[in-house]
């Protein structure tokens, strides 16, 4: 039997054209691998057989929608994690789901050698390529479109002369990945920061605007830090999310317009849609804040934007990112109960909390009767509290 390359298969131009010129460079066997990761679009019995069409000697699709959610997705809710205080992490959190399974099939079809279709200038490359390190380091790694420096109309030149049945009549402006978590959007006239996105950028979303006069009430119930439930009906963490991304996306939330540093070291200017990411993050602090005890809190902000950005970074199995993983999954254990929110115009807003974990005491925040607080310890907490500034200030101001 021939060498394998498991290839990473999205049924594009790129990953297409890949599989007939990895067969005829390296005379492998290429398996190609695609990942339904609720990206919905094209039937994805349809790019299995395109990538046969193409050469594929085996082409696998694997139906991870609620794996995504439950080990990827979820994880992120929790760690509350938001790359440069805003980008949920759409596709960063989806390369290290599809890289095990590329190191799956690998073992399972004893290949070599893995493949993928990023540039040498995003960071998906190296999430690919540091994840199947981590996973399996003695794998080799191809990348067509960045090593041979490939462009598009070297891809339908290829196409045509090997008669590959790829449709490549339609071109987008855009470079759009896409998943249950998100949208990414980015290139075209994106690429000047002056112009503003046009309405054919979004798909996930509505406008803000549109239904404005009609704002949407919604319940979160959470149980250890888990979404379970919208409005009191039992849902998977997939549903909660499929569902917030139609309610919170009619309600234009989830739209991001923002210049991000890359990992490779230049910024770049990304479109986001990430209805339900965002409505769930927001719920879930919301329900941290009554739950979750100060100093415990305040150390996991500083958790939060460090787990956010490994994964980022693509260090997803770093043992970094695993010892945090553990940290935040204890942070849970509290993190129960219910969040509601008005979705409308754009924004998530929390207007209520309930929680028989909670740690809010009405008589100790009250200022009305009942409140058992006793003012007078303030005065010498306060005192004390400020005694090593006001030492300072008697020396420096002397």
């Amino acid at each position: 039997m021939s060498d394998r390359v498991v290839l990473a298969y999205s049924g594009g131009l790129d990953t297409s054209v890949a599989i007939s010129w990895i067969a005829k460079e390296t005379g492998s066997e290429v398996v190609a691998v695609a990942i339904d990761l609720g990206q919905g679009g094209e039937d994805m019995s349809a790019i299995r057989q395109r990538a046969l069409d193409c050469g594929a000697v085996e082409a696998i699709v694997v139906d991870a929608r609620d794996e995504f959610a439950d080990e990827y997705c979820l994880p992120t809710i929790q760690a509350n994690a938001m790359y440069m205080g805003q980008y949920p992490l759409v596709s960063a959190i989806s390369r290290p789901l599809i890289v095990k399974h590329l190191v799956e099939a690998a073992k399972f079809h004893n290949a070599t050698t893995v493949s993928h279709g990023c540039t040498g200038k995003g960071n998906d490359q190296v999430r690919f390529e540091v994840g199947i390190g981590a996973l399996a380091p003695d794998l080799e790694v191809i990348a067509p479109v960045r090593d041979y420096a490939w462009t598009r109309e070297k891809a339908i030149a290829f196409a045509e002369q090997n008669n590959l049945p790829i449709n490549v009549t339609k071109k987008s402006p855009f470079s759009i990945d896409q998943n249950v978590w998100g949208r990414a959007v980015e290139t075209g006239f994106l690429e000047d920061l002056w112009n503003a996105p046009t309405k054919d950028v979004y798909d996930y979303t509505a406008d803000p605007t549109v239904n404005f006069e009609a704002p949407d009430e919604v319940i979160v119930t959470f149980d250890k830090g888990v979404p379970v439930a919208i409005d009191g009906k039992p849902v998977t963490v997939l549903q909660a999310i499929e569902e917030m991304n139609t309610r919170a996306g009619r309600q234009g939330v989830g739209r991001l317009d923002m210049v991000e540093d890359r990992l490779v070291g230049i910024k770049s200017r990304e479109i986001y849609e990430a209805p339900g990411a965002i409505a769930l993050i927001t719920a879930h602090q919301a329900l941290e804040n009554v739950t979750v005890e100060r100093e415990l809190g305040r150390y996991k902000r500083q958790v939060e934007q460090r787990w956010a950005e490994l994964a980022y970074d693509g260090l997803w199995y770093s043992p970094l990112k695993r010892a945090l993983d553990a940290f935040v999954q204890d942070t849970q254990q509290k993190v129960t109960g219910d969040i509601r929110m008005v979705l409308h115009g754009g924004s998530a807003v929390v207007n209520g909390r309930r929680s028989e974990q909670s740690l809010y005491d009405f008589n100790l925040a009250t200022y009305d009767e009942g409140d058992t607080f006793d003012q007078s310890l303030a005065k010498g907490f306060v005192q004390i509290h400020g005694l090593s500034s006001k030492v300072a200030a008697r020396r420096d101001l002397s």
